[in-house]
C-alpha cells in the first residue's frame, strides 16, 4: 500500500522541481544582469558613454579639445576661413615632415623610401555593398523624419502640432539671445562636464541598481547641487564674454 502513494506523491515532487528551475533561471535575470544584456546592444553607445565619462582621458581629451577649438574658430571667423586653415596646417604639417624625412635620408644615405607610404598603400575604397548598406541605413531615417514633417506640418494630431509651434515660439527668444554656434559651444560644455561631475559626487549606495521602495533612483550629495550650479554660470559667463 506504501507503493503507491510513493508513486502519487512523485509527480509532485517533479513537478516543484521543475517549477524551481525557471524560477532560478528567473533570478539570473535580475536587474544585476542588465549589465549583460547591454553588452549585446553595446555599440556605438558604448563608445559614446566612454567618450563622454572620459573613460580614455587622452581619447576624450582630444575629441573635446578639437572639436571645442573649431567651434570657436566658427564663431570668430567664417567657415571658409576655418576649412582652409585647417587644410593649411595640415599640409604644413605632412609637407614639413616629408621634407624634414627626405634631407635625413639624404644625409644619411638610405632608402627607407616615403614617410607615408604604409598610409599610402592602406586600401580606402569603398564597396558598392557597403555604400548601398550606408544609403539602406539613412534612408530608414529620412523616410521617417518625412513622416513626421507631414504629419506635423499637415496637423494629423492637433496637439502635437501646437507643441512644436510652442517650441519654435520659445526658440525664437533662445535665438535673441544665442546663435547656433553659441548654443553648439554651450551644449559641448555641458556634455563632456556634467556627466562626470554626476558620476563623481552622485551617492554610490542609491544607484539604480540599488532603488529604494520609494521609486527614488538617486540622491545627489550635498554639495553636487551647488557645485553644478556654479559649474553652470561659469559656463554661461564664459560664452556672453
Amino acid at each position: 500500500m506504501a507503493e503507491p502513494s510513493a508513486a502519487t506523491q512523485s509527480p509532485s515532487i517533479s513537478s516543484s522541481s521543475s517549477g524551481a528551475e525557471p524560477s532560478a533561471l528567473g533570478g539570473a535575470g535580475s536587474p544585476g544582469a542588465c549589465p549583460a544584456l547591454g553588452a549585446k546592444s553595446c555599440g556605438s553607445s558604448c563608445a559614446v558613454h566612454d567618450l563622454i565619462f572620459w573613460r580614455d582621458v587622452k581619447k576624450t581629451g582630444f575629441v573635446f579639445g578639437t572639436t571645442l577649438i573649431m567651434l570657436l574658430s566658427l564663431a570668430a571667423f567664417s567657415v571658409i576661413s576655418v576649412v582652409s586653415y585647417l587644410i593649411l596646417a595640415l599640409l604644413s604639417v605632412t609637407i614639413s615632415f616629408r621634407v624634414y624625412k627626405s634631407v635625413i635620408q639624404a644625409v644619411q644615405k638610405s632608402e627607407e623610401g616615403h614617410p607615408f607610404k604604409a598610409y599610402l598603400d592602406v586600401d580606402i575604397t569603398l564597396s558598392s555593398e557597403a555604400f548601398h548598406n550606408y544609403v539602406n541605413a539613412a534612408m530608414v531615417h529620412i523616410n521617417r523624419a518625412l513622416k513626421l514633417i507631414i504629419r506635423l506640418f499637415l496637423v494629423e494630431d492637433l496637439v502635437d502640432s501646437l507643441k512644436l509651434a510652442v517650441f519654435m515660439w520659445l526658440m525664437t527668444y533662445v535665438g535673441a539671445v544665442f546663435n547656433g554656434i553659441t548654443l553648439l559651444i554651450l551644449a559641448e560644455l555641458l556634455v563632456f562636464s556634467v556627466p562626470i561631475v554626476y558620476e563623481k559626487y552622485k551617492d554610490p549606495s542609491k544607484t539604480p541598481w540599488n532603488r529604494q521602495k520609494k521609486g527614488r533612483i538617486s540622491i545627489w550629495k550635498p554639495e553636487m547641487q551647488q557645485l553644478l550650479k556654479h559649474h553652470l554660470i561659469v559656463i554661461m559667463l564664459l560664452l556672453v564674454l
